[in-house]
């Protein structure tokens, strides 16, 4: 299950993120504000966060103006690891090497066309596994 949230500036896109996962047959929540009013971004990461952390969902994308300021607000939360990424490249290592599980996007710096290749890119990857990789998450964990 995949855990969607975006602000006012993110509707739109996310919109087009959800035809593509009903278009896989990909389960999906939504968390996210439901129209363009001017709506506050951490609270849409605080959801989707917590969704992770209670294991409700597996993995999450969220969409702001920028996808700066939501990735910012997801990575206060204990066991999120948010990457933002506007390229394939990003959003495959991330997943490979960062165990990423939060996918974040600015919707005023990306189309629609490339941003659902990187979703795609970044639902597909698997974590290496790799022993320096897991080691390196677990410092991130580290107070």
């Amino acid at each position: 299950m995949i855990a969607l949230g975006n602000d006012h500036t993110g509707y739109e896109l996310k919109k087009e993120i959800m035809n593509y996962l009903d278009s896989k047959g990909i389960e999906y929540k939504d968390f996210g504000c439901g129209d363009v009013t001017t709506s506050n971004y951490p609270d849409y990461a605080k959801a989707v966060g917590r969704a992770i952390q209670r294991k409700e969902c597996e993995k999450g994308i969220l969409v702001c103006g920028t996808g700066i300021g939501i990735s910012i607000a997801a990575n206060k939360m204990r066991g999120i690891r948010a990457a933002l990424c506007h390229d394939c490249f990003s959003a495959e290592a991330t997943r490979l090497h960062n165990d990423a599980n939060i996918l974040a996007m600015g919707a005023r710096v990306i189309g629609v066309g490339h941003a659902v290749k990187i979703v795609e890119t970044f639902l597909n990857t698997k974590f290496s596994g790799d022993e320096r990789h897991i080691n390196r998450i677990n410092m991130l964990e580290e107070d």
